[in-house]
């Protein structure tokens, strides 16, 4: 069995076409290292207003870090992530990471769930077992998927990006790619959030091939049309000022300037807990709640401890760089054929149905007052379950 550690092959030592096997293994020296930085942190002064009105709060950043360096095991975490089957292969030059979960149904339906930032593949682990495996949750085995959950390019062990131009439809062929690798001919996508808008790029590229697309944490935009917004919803006017007024801070960075960024973020643990902790601060739904009082901490430090070892905050942040600068994302194109179900967050999306329909096969619509933007790791059952209402629709 061929090994890998945390350490990414550069593009001179390409791993080829083959699926290889792929074990977690970060160094001691990069723990020490980790350990060392947050021990030494320089913390900022600041002023004494409302905590979290100008980002996350001090006395939080503190708590959450020392945590981070007194309690928090990573080993133990390793451990459990490494219990999954987890592979590498190259596509177009790119190292792709995945987790390749087998139901022990033998006709489960294959499903590929992406992510987005700043989340991981982190974000799925406990919806893992509910899908793969329903007769172990009271549930109807026809309701099982095989599963393929990659890390998409520039995001943790997809990394290092070997070039510019890794946009949402880019990354979408080498999602189709991936599925053609693994022997799937028929299959459906999950995504949110960037997994949102990479999902119905692949439906555009291989419609006879996906059985259909659910997205949640997903953004529909007014095109301009005349009268388009006439006789919306007080519900939907809501989440169309919320689109119009939320603070898009990190997204203009990272849009704009993620090379910068990058060197605050590679260098500092605690820049780089800040950064994400703020963001499933204010998307995680109560917003009132700190976010570990829904989803647990551990969890949240694992999934900002994998973009720390994997260095790839400033990877991860060039695919809002490239959606910005896609002309290709702006222009017509035609509506998508592939049955589409959508998720929404009533706490937290800005998704309008209309708008949505203008560009997608929308056959299934859900709102949910639980749950937030981060849905797989805030409501696991009820996220598994809405994943396996819209598919059974569609293979029943």
């Amino acid at each position: 069995m061929i090994v890998y550690n945390h350490e990414q092959p550069s593009q001179s030592q390409q791993i080829g076409d083959l699926i290889q096997p792929f074990l977690i293994d970060v160094s001691e020296e990069k723990l020490d290292d980790l350990k060392e930085r947050l021990a030494r942190v320089r913390w900022p002064e600041q002023l004494p207003d409302p905590e979290w009105e100008r980002g996350a709060p001090l006395s939080y950043v503190k708590e959450l870090a020392d945590y981070w360096l007194h309690h928090y095991d990573w080993r133990v975490h390793e451990q459990q992530l490494n219990k999954l089957p987890h592979f590498l292969t190259n596509i177009e030059g790119q190292n792709i990471h995945f987790i390749h979960v087998k139901s022990p149904e033998e006709d489960a339906t294959p499903l590929m769930l992406l992510h987005g930032w700043p989340g991981s593949f982190i974000e799925f682990l406990d919806t893992i077992d509910c899908l793969t495996n329903p007769r172990a949750h009271g549930k109807e085995a026809d309701d099982a998927f095989h599963l393929v959950i990659p890390s998409i390019p520039g995001f943790g062990f997809s990394a290092p990006l070997t070039a510019p131009g890794w946009t949402p439809g880019r990354m979408a062929e080498v999602m189709v790619q991936l599925m053609d690798r693994l022997g799937y001919e028929r299959y459906g996508v999950q995504g949110g959030d960037s997994g949102a808008f990479i999902a119905p790029e692949m439906g555009h590229l291989a419609p006879e091939r996906i059985i259909g697309i659910h997205l949640n944490a997903f953004i529909t935009f007014p095109s301009g049309e005349a009268h388009e917004l006439d006789g919306l919803s007080e519900e939907e006017e809501g989440r169309l000022a919320r689109l119009e007024t939320f603070n898009d801070g990190y997204m203009q960075i990272q849009s704009k300037s993620p090379h910068t960024l990058a060197y605050g973020l590679h260098d500092s643990p605690t820049g780089q807990l800040a950064w994400i902790m703020e963001i499933f601060k204010k998307w995680t739904n109560p917003t009132e709640h700190l976010p570990e009082e829904i989803i647990d901490r551990d969890r949240l430090l694992t999934n900002v401890s994998l973009y720390w070892f994997s260095g790839t905050a400033g990877s991860s942040a060039q695919i809002y760089y490239e959606s910005v600068h896609d002309e290709s994302a702006w222009a017509p194109k035609e509506k998508g054929t592939v049955p589409t179900g959508v998720l929404v967050s009533l706490s937290h999306d800005t998704t309008i149905r209309r708008l949505a329909e203008k560009d997608h096969h929308i056959v299934h619509w859900s709102e949910c007052s639980e749950g937030g933007h981060f849905y797989a790791m805030e409501q696991p059952e009820r996220y598994a379950e809405e994943v396996r209402l819209f598919f059974r629709g569609l293979t029943s």
